[in-house]
């Protein structure tokens, strides 16, 4: 398969490449520093600054993960601009480039995440309800989840990943934590009986792989 991925150079993208490359698929990479992607993504990786630059190119599926990070620091009124421009204008920019070819890819995998539900408490919380509460993690992940879905529109099948941070040794999320913990000064937060999923980074790589193969059958629709 070909392959465009938004947020490749990224911890998730960094591990579909890797996993990519063994199995012998082609991969470009749409990164704002196109010249690091082969040294982060590996050396089969092709990196582009614009989508223009491909031309009217036949994709199989597009993996959408770009975003800027949402937990390293506050969330001033000029990050919160910066965290919905990343996803929500970056789609949206995605999405009329691909009204552009003329033979547009099978599948876009879209990313999002679990704050979409926002904080729900004790309820049971399932992915065809609506959000428990709406902040702005919430309102967030709603609104760069109908960018992605405008797609459809052009024939597409749109799979939305709902991403809980993601757990790898060494990297990510506990790259932060274990250096205060080592040194003693870890704990917990709050009462410490808040719902705080997660997802390893090997089961994450699976769940957004399986999607963008092509389907095997109708059921997998």
């Amino acid at each position: 398969m070909r392959i465009l991925l938004t947020g490749g150079t990224g911890l998730i993208g960094q591990a579909l490449c890797q996993l990519w490359l063994k199995q012998g698929h082609e991969l470009i990479v749409y990164s704002r520093r196109p010249q690091q992607v082969a040294r982060l993504c590996g050396s089969g990786v092709r990196g582009v600054a614009t989508l223009e630059e491909l031309g009217d190119i036949r994709l199989d599926a597009i993996i959408n993960l770009a975003g800027a990070p949402i937990a390293d620091r506050r969330w001033t009124s000029k990050r919160k601009a910066e965290l919905r421009d990343s996803r929500i204008q970056l789609t949206d920019r995605l999405v009329r480039w691909l009204g552009t070819l003329s033979q547009p890819p099978a599948t876009l995998v879209s990313g999002s995440a679990t704050g979409w539900y926002g904080d729900g408490g004790e309820q049971l919380l399932h992915e065809d309800g609506p959000p428990a509460s709406k902040d702005f993690a919430s309102q967030l992940c709603m609104d760069w989840e109908q960018s992605a879905l405008r797609a459809e529109a052009l024939g597409l099948r749109v799979v939305l990943v709902r991403t809980a941070p993601v757990l790898a040794d060494g990297k990510g999320f506990l790259a932060r934590l274990l250096p205060l913990f080592r040194l003693g000064l870890g704990g917990r937060i709050g009462s410490g009986q808040q719902w705080m999923p997660w997802i390893h980074l090997q089961d994450e790589v699976a769940a957004i792989d399986f999607p963008a193969a092509p389907p095997r059958c109708q059921r997998c629709l």
